[in-house]
């Protein structure tokens, strides 16, 4: 049986009213029509099977069969703050792959060495790639990404995950046993040009690890994949721990 095409929506009840992005793309691209059965996620967990009763100009209206809750979120809490590239496909890989490994919590933030700008359209693209790559690879939520305008602010919104981690291309070692992790855990990778020495000092003021990637120095948008997978498979989120 082939996947039921995947839409995200609001306000779902015993109908739900398709519009927008979403609207044009099951009908323009996907040629869905009345009859047709799709699964609807409005980003609560849960999804539904609902069927097309009504193609209109600029909306299609759906009857909703059936509800149940998704199963694909991981169970641990993950966060990962990248710093800001200046190029635009970089950051929409972090984004992509991120939610595909399951991350919950995305932000993007300028720090010292950060040589790029948010701007609304470029923060509004991050989390259309966001809810995109969360329809492909079948999750029942795709995490907003927000934005930082500095790396304080960023620390300080993770301040409440049980593990800290700040990769660090000078640390000489890391400062956490990833392999053993267990409990919510926040990453924070840098931008093109790392962190400052500081910024490493004010990151383990405020309770983060400094970790290693190593002896080789990693493109930021590597460093942000690999570490991320990494903490994944300790968590048991990606195959068996043991």
């Amino acid at each position: 049986m082939a996947t039921l095409k995947r839409f995200f929506v609001e306000n779902i009840g015993e109908t739900c009213i398709l519009q927008g992005e979403e609207f044009e793309h099951a009908k323009n691209v996907l040629r869905l029509g009345v009859g047709d059965e799709v699964e609807l996620l409005d980003n609560s967990g849960k999804k539904y099977v609902a069927v097309i009763c009504e193609v209109q100009k600029r909306q299609m209206t759906l009857n909703v069969l059936s509800v149940a809750d998704g199963d694909k979120e991981a169970k641990t809490a993950v966060a990962l703050a990248f710093g800001y590239l200046k190029n635009a496909d970089k950051n929409e890989f972090i984004v992509q792959k991120g939610v595909e490994l399951g991350v919950q919590k995305l932000i993007a933030f300028s720090s010292n060495f950060s040589s790029a700008y948010m701007s609304e359209n470029k923060l509004e693209r991050l989390n259309k790639v966001s809810k995109e790559s969360a329809k492909q690879c079948l999750r029942d939520r795709y995490p907003a990404v927000e934005y930082a305008d500095s790396l304080a602010k960023t620390l300080d919104e993770l301040s409440e995950y049980e593990n800290k981690l700040f990769a660090c291309e000078f640390a000489e070692s890391s400062e956490a046993d990833i392999a053993a992790l267990q409990g919510s855990t926040a990453i924070v990778i840098g931008s093109e040009g790392g962190f400052s020495r500081e910024e490493a000092e004010m990151a383990e003021e405020k309770g983060f690890a400094l970790v290693s990637l190593g002896k080789r120095i990693l493109r930021a948008e590597t460093a942000a994949v690999a570490l991320t997978s990494v903490v994944m498979f300790s968590l048991g989120e990606l195959g068996d721990r043991g």
